[in-house]
C-alpha cells in the first residue's frame, strides 16, 4: 500500500509542476495563450483519474506511466539546442529561477512517477499484491 500512496503523490507533484511550467511557457510568449492550450485540460484531467480512481489497477499504472514519459519530454526540448542558459530569453529574465526549477522538478517527479508505475505494473505481472 505504501508504494500506492508515494506513486498518487509523486504523480499529483508531476502534474502540478507540469501546469506551473505550461504557465510559465504561456506567460513567456513560447506558447500561445490560446485555446489550443487547453488540450492540456483533459490530458491532466486523465492524468488525474488514472492517479486518483484507477490507483493500484493495470489501467491506473498505464495512465500515469505514459503521462509522465511524456512529461519527461519537457525538460529534454528545453534543455535542447542553446538550452536555457547560453543565448536565451530565460538567462536574464526575471524569472529564471522558477522556469529552471519547475523543468527540474518536473523531471524529477515524471521519473520517479514513471518508475513507480513499472514497478507496479511489475508486481501486478507477478501476481503480488496490491
Amino acid at each position: 500500500m505504501k508504494n500506492n500512496v508515494t506513486l498518487t503523490i509523486a504523480s499529483l507533484l508531476s502534474i502540478l509542476f507540469g501546469t506551473f511550467h505550461l504557465t510559465d511557457d504561456i506567460i513567456r510568449g513560447w506558447l500561445s495563450g490560446t485555446v489550443t492550450n487547453l488540450t492540456a485540460v483533459p490530458v491532466c484531467v486523465i492524468w488525474l483519474y488514472g492517479t486518483l480512481v484507477l490507483a493500484g489497477r493495470r489501467s491506473g499504472y498505464v495512465i500515469m506511466l505514459l503521462a509522465s514519459l511524456f512529461s519527461l519530454v519537457i525538460p529534454v526540448l528545453h534543455m535542447m539546442g542553446k538550452g536555457v542558459m547560453h543565448g536565451s530569453r530565460v538567462a536574464n529574465s526575471s524569472g529564471a529561477f522558477f522556469f529552471i526549477w519547475t523543468l527540474i522538478a518536473v523531471g524529477v517527479t515524471a521519473l520517479f512517477t514513471a518508475v513507480l508505475s513499472v514497478r507496479g505494473l511489475w508486481s501486478l505481472r507477478r501476481g503480488q499484491p496490491r
